[in-house]
């Protein structure tokens, strides 16, 4: 069964704003760094494509008050909420389908988004004409191919039956399991300057609340997996009950974070 929207991981259903909140907890503070060393500063204007929950929007307007302004945008913005901030804006905006203004943005940030998006190297174009000279383009998002469970590396590390068959329904749903590794050479074939790409994993477990996003992602799409073929009842179930095990730990999807900067007038 498909989702209401084109993303399979669909903020419509009840496990979206759990899988948010968690989400913030693992990643927002290193995206904050990554707009830091990007430059944010007051004055400049914003975009944030896909804000999920908005934790990094507001962070954003509180960085460019008091003349800077963020527009945060969403296919489905129910978890924004309403702007709360004077300089926040909150708009419902499909980034594959609606159009965005040229030169407008002195930042564009982005996080697990594009690797959503079969129309993704448009969609990185469409971005790269939407930033101002001198403007700076940070894109966040997993490569789920690299860094998989080992147990001849580490005893500790499982693989579980339900992971495997989600990266497979994704990838048959459009998903690009290396979408964040591949973002550094998309960048510089797009004319960006002073390209830079970092990755970070994490082993997640019980104590950092990894396993908690994984048993979000599981839960949403667990029915869907079964009714394709992909996995059996018995091994959702089993797989839930291990990421309770406090000895469970798998390493995270790399999450590579990109920025780069258009040319100056």
């Amino acid at each position: 069964m498909r989702a209401a929207t084109p993303y399979l991981l669909d903020n419509a259903q009840p496990h979206a704003s759990r899988r948010m909140q968690v989400l913030a907890r693992l990643y927002d503070r290193t995206t904050q760094r990554a707009l830091m060393d990007a430059g944010i500063q007051p004055g400049w204007d914003c975009l944030e494509v896909g804000g999920g929950g908005g934790t990094i929007a507001r962070w954003m307007a509180g960085q460019v008050a008091p003349a800077g302004s963020v527009l945060c945008t969403d296919i489905d913005p129910r978890h924004l909420g309403g702007a709360a901030l004077p300089n926040l804006r909150i708009e419902r905006h499909d980034i594959a389908r609606d159009a965005l203004p040229d030169a407008r943005f002195d930042l564009i940030h982005a996080r697990l988004v594009l690797i959503h998006i079969p129309e993704r190297e448009a969609v990185l174009a469409r971005l790269v004409a939407a930033l101002k000279p001198a403007g700076w383009l940070l894109i966040e998002d997993f490569d789920v191919l690299s860094m998989l469970p080992d147990r001849d590396v580490n005893p500790f590390e499982v693989t579980l039956a339900t992971a495997d068959a989600m990266r497979t329904y994704m990838n048959r749903g459009g998903v690009d399991a290396r979408s964040g590794r591949l973002l550094h050479g998309r960048f510089r074939a797009l004319g960006l300057r002073n390209v830079n790409a970092e990755g970070r994993v994490l082993m997640f477990d019980r104590l950092n609340g990894g396993t908690e996003l994984m048993r979000v992602n599981f839960e949403q799409i667990g029915a869907d997996l079964i009714a394709a073929g992909l996995l059996s009842r018995q091994q959702l179930d089993a797989d839930l009950a291990r990421l309770d095990d406090e000895n469970y730990a798998a390493p995270s999807p790399v999450m590579w974070t990109v920025r780069g900067q258009l040319a100056a007038a």
